[in-house]
Order: structure tokens, then sequence, then C-alpha cells
């Protein structure tokens, strides 16, 4: 599937928070979107997942405008995965799932034996078939997260967008839900934090500033000493590791106070 965003500009609370996003996913492509706190991460994946409207531009999915889909038709070609989801219900975990098949469904009507199988496939996939009858919010935060990203995989969607969902995540867990979205072969959008995170599992990364990019391409080309420093304003390492992969080495105040003196 194609996600393509042009010019996409968002003024929340009299301030312009994004400033003409441009960018496209194509096929089974893995885009990371990066950048400090405040640079627009959230709000322009927001926009994709129709939670937000732009205040300019437009969001293109398979070459046809964003807003000419009905919601239901945009939950059947994106799922979504975010940081923060909160139930007031004890839902067990089987029900959070089920929710991944209601853009599939008309209404009022029964999860069939063909959902139930889905969710059962689903909870596979993240390990946590065993949680079925479990109640969500008895879970930790790792294993809700798993249970999240069951309900996108029961979505069968061919888009996944990751809104920062690993940010309070032990690393453990953090990998193990990359490596299953990584094998799914679709396109995905997601936000990050960690660059050796996004390094390690992006095609192409897009670094986010004040709401503009400033940067785009592959990792190797994108996450540099002295991007970090434009980003982050932190001085940094970046080399490649014995497997061949970008690792990223933060060089913390005093320990350059040390070397100076």
């Amino acid at each position: 599937m194609n996600i393509e965003t042009s010019g996409i500009e968002m003024i929340l609370g009299g301030s312009q928070i994004l400033k003409g996003i441009s960018l496209s996913a194509t096929g089974r492509e893995f885009i990371g979107i990066i950048g400090p706190n405040g640079s627009g991460k959230s709000t322009f994946l927001k926009c994709i997942y129709r939670v937000l409207k732009p205040t300019g531009g437009a969001v293109m999915i398979d070459g046809r405008p964003l807003e000419q889909y009905r919601v239901k038709e945009t939950a059947q070609k994106l799922a979504v995965v975010s940081q923060h989801n909160y139930y007031n219900f004890e839902f067990s975990v089987e029900d959070i799932v089920l929710m991944g098949r209601s853009p599939h469904k008309k209404t009022m009507e029964r999860d069939n034996a063909e959902d139930y199988r889905i969710v059962e496939e689903s909870l596979a996939k993240v390990g946590m078939l065993d949680y079925k009858g479990r109640v969500f919010s008895s879970l930790s935060g790792g294993e809700q997260q798993r249970i999240i990203l069951a309900r996108a995989l029961a979505q069968k969607t061919e888009s996944l967008i990751l809104d920062e969902p690993t940010n309070h995540l032990d690393i453990k867990y953090q990998l193990q839900l990359l490596d299953i979205v990584k094998k799914l072969g679709i396109t995905v959008i997601s936000a990050f934090h960690d660059l050796n995170i996004a390094a390690a599992y992006c095609d192409k990364i897009y670094a986010l500033k004040s709401g503009q990019i400033v940067a785009g391409g592959t990792p190797e080309e994108v996450i540099t000493s002295r991007l970090i420093r434009e980003l982050y304003e932190v001085d940094a390492t970046v080399r490649k590791d014995e497997f061949g992969m970008l690792n990223i080495v933060y060089h913390p105040l005093h320990v350059r106070k040390g070397e100076e003196a």
C-alpha cells in the first residue's frame, strides 16, 4: 500500500505545529520518524490516522485523498498502535483483540467463527494466546502493548502506524514488538525516540525539527553526528558494529568535561 503526504500543516492553539510535511511510504517500506519532543512527530501521525484534520495539505492513500474514504474504510486499510491505551471497562484480552474485527463488520453483526480464528491467530503471532481469557487491565505495560498489536493485526490491514508504542517498554518488549511488525511485510510508519532502534528497523528515516523535515533517506544517510547535534543538541559518535548495524554512542557532558581537563 502507498501512503503519501503533501505539504501537511497543522495549527493547534494558535501555534503552527506542522509546517508543510511531505513524505511517501510505498510497498513494504518501514518508515521511521525521529525528532525531539515537540517536533511534531505524533501530531503528524495523528493527521494520517484521522485523529486530527490537517489545517493544510493532503494525505493520500493509494492515490486517493484520505477524506474521500469513510472512517470504516480507513480502518480497513490502516491499523494503529499508540503508546497510551486506556479502557474504563474490564475487557478481556479476547474482547480487546475482537475490536480489531469491527471495521469488517456490518452494524450489529455478530462475531463469527472466522473472527475468533483471526483473534487466536493474532494473539499467537504476539505470543499472547495463553492470555486470551485474562482481564486486559491486569496485564503489564509490555503485555498490554502486545495485545494492542494483536488487535491491529486482527484488522488485517495493508499498513500500520506506530505512534511511539515502545516508549515505556523494557528493551526486550521493544525488540519483540518491532520484530513482529518487521516480519509482517506491510507498509509501516513509526515515530521513534530511540535512534539505535530506528536505525535497526527502518528502511527510510525522516527527521523532524520544529514541525519541518530537515533530513530524509536511509538510516545511514540521516543518522549522523551532525544531525544528532542539530536535532538534540548533544554530541554523539555514529559507527557500525560487527553486524554492520549503525550504533549511536552519546557523549555525556560530564565525560567531555573530564576529557578537556
